[in-house]
């Protein structure tokens, strides 16, 4: 039986691979997650699209404050050196090439790396790309985060993406509940697996073709 990881375990693991000094911007859900798990030997500043540079994790023992927030309109707190800037300055960052990775859930991610992330198409949904598409082109990285399959199921790296995209070819890695992959020119390459995975399951559940790293680390 192979493990799967929390929410919390793929922020971690995230956490884990930023490189010291990176200007990062971090999308809503899992990828807020990973403030909390950043090395303190490493410097990484957090940029949030709402308009800070230097955005530290929520501090629960700190008096709310509802004009400090991040995109996912979670308190945050601020560390020595931040900067609060307006929309303009803030976006200008981010399309002006001044990000060095940016972490984003999705919906769907393809073969070639186009993302899906804004619009499911399904009659209840309520698109929102916010800053989605300005990140994925603008940063220098682009990292996923999402569970492997859907709640039914369904493979959510695919081929080719059904949903209606936030850019194309612009993931670099996806990191899911089940392994690391890497979006490289000769397809994508699995460098990590959970306990007890193995390349054949993993394949049975991605709709796209995979190969293996020459290395394959344990992802946990």
């Amino acid at each position: 039986m192979h493990k799967k990881l929390s929410r919390q375990e793929i922020a971690r693991r995230v956490a884990a691979d930023i490189p010291d000094g990176f200007y990062v911007n971090l999308g809503i859900g899992i990828p807020t997650l990973i403030a909390r798990y950043l090395p303190d030997d490493r410097d990484v500043i957090l940029h949030t699209e709402n308009g800070i540079v230097g955005m530290g994790p929520g501090d629960p023992d700190a008096p709310l404050d509802l004009d400090l927030i991040n995109a996912s309109k979670e308190p945050v707190t601020l560390i020595p050196g931040s900067s609060i800037t307006d929309h303009v300055v803030s976006f200008a960052m981010m399309r002006g090439g001044h990000i060095d990775l940016t972490v984003l859930g999705a919906f769907q991610v393809s073969a070639t790396g186009d993302l899906a992330n804004w619009d499911t198409g399904a009659p209840d949904a309520i698109p929102a790309v916010g800053g989605a598409m300005d990140l994925a082109v603008g940063a220098k990285r682009v990292y996923v985060t999402m569970e492997h399959v859907t709640r039914d199921g369904a493979p959510k790296i695919v081929e080719k993406c059904s949903y209606p995209l936030t850019g194309y070819g612009v993931v670099d890695r996806i990191y899911t509940d089940l392994a690391v992959i890497d979006v490289t020119a000769d397809g994508l390459v699995v460098t990590a697996m959970t306990e007890g995975m193995t390349f054949d399951t993993l394949q049975s559940m991605t709709a796209a073709p995979l190969k293996c790293a020459e290395h394959v680390g344990l992802l946990s």
